[in-house]
């Protein structure tokens, strides 16, 4: 006899889920990815993007092998949980070629590996700027002094680019080359703004050549020379003197002329004509009564006669007074 459809049914469905959770367990972990080789100084890591599964914590195992050896070593970055491996820091090991593999694990599951390209540390990292110490300024040159991104090490020498530059005129550089740690920047212009930038080339015992990175451009005005700074004193002090002298001067010529200053300074006066007339004839009449002639327009003449004859007309006029005006004649009273 057949089993019952119902029973049929859930078994398709049983052994569809098991089927789906075996794909879901895969024995696998997805591989890491941007594998990169960082070196700076001489110093070395191996950095990757985490692994994102869920389940627990995954970990990470780096290995590596040489040109000269062809085996895959472990290094100290077996089952990390960091997504960062240092390697090979070792002076002797900068000359080999190195290549690095990393996996992503997780209890029994791993991932595939991933490989990156050679390396070598002698050619691949990167040469950080030097340190500028001090910069010591004078008229006519800088004096710097440097150190070298690392220690020095046996069969490396470094050399120093620098370039420097008036402020104003950036696109005319000039460059001169060093491996003194201490050097002169010279035949400079007196109270002028120069910028230098300084980059490390470091070179090899096979001849290698490898050139760092710049520093940040710094900037310092040149002072001026003693010779230089004696001659505006003087220049200075004369013309103090010049200023003084012509003040002097000044005041004397004002001391000496000062009625003509004063003649010169004061506003011309004009004498009114009838006091002018008057300062001429002083029998003119009194001002006082040229004023009241001026409210009065009627003139009048007073005569009085003292008799002294023993003529008529005398004794007739005798005590008697005659005033005449200039409107109606005389009178005699």
């Amino acid at each position: 006899s057949f089993p019952h459809p119902s029973l049929l049914f859930f078994f398709f469905f049983f052994l569809r889920g098991r089927k789906e959770c075996c794909c879901e367990a895969s024995p696998h972990l997805p591989a890491p990815k941007n594998v990169t080789v960082y070196s700076s100084n001489f110093r070395n890591s191996l950095r990757w993007s985490p692994v994102q599964v869920g389940g627990g914590s995954v970990s990470y195992t780096v290995q590596l092998k040489t040109g000269a050896y062809n085996h895959w070593s472990e290094i100290n970055c077996t089952r990390i949980i960091q997504t960062e491996c240092s390697f090979l820091q070792l002076a002797k090991a900068r000359r080999w070629t190195i290549v690095l593999r990393v996996r992503a694990e997780m209890g029994p599951r791993t991932s595939a590996w991933v490989e990156t390209d050679p390396f070598v540390a002698e050619r691949n990292t990167t040469i950080g700027p030097p340190k500028v110490n001090s910069v010591t300024v004078s008229s006519d040159s800088l004096l710097i002094s440097v150190a070298p991104p690392f220690g020095p090490e046996a069969g490396y020498l470094f050399q120093y680019h620098v370039s420097y530059w008036e402020n104003t005129t950036i696109t005319t550089k000039k460059e001169i080359k060093t491996s003194d740690t201490l050097f002169k920047i010279k035949d400079l212009k007196q109270l002028t703004l120069y910028c230098f930038t300084i980059r490390v080339e470091l070179m090899t015992y096979l001849d290698f050549q490898l050139l760092g990175l710049q520093t940040v451009p710094e900037c310092y005005r040149t002072t001026i020379s003693e010779a230089a700074k004696a001659g505006y004193i003087v220049v200075i002090f004369m013309s103090v003197g010049l200023l003084l002298i012509c003040i002097i001067a000044g005041f004397f010529c004002l001391w000496r002329h000062q009625k003509a200053i004063k003649y010169l300074s004061q506003p011309p006066l004009r004498i009114p004509s009838h006091i002018e007339e008057y300062l001429r004839d002083p029998s003119v009449p009194h001002l006082e009564v040229l004023e009241n002639h001026d409210e009065d327009p009627q003139d009048s003449i007073t005569v009085v006669y003292a008799g002294e004859g023993s003529s008529a007309y005398g004794d007739m006029l005798d005590g008697n007074t005659c005033s005449c005006s200039s409107s109606s004649g005389c009178d005699v009273t």
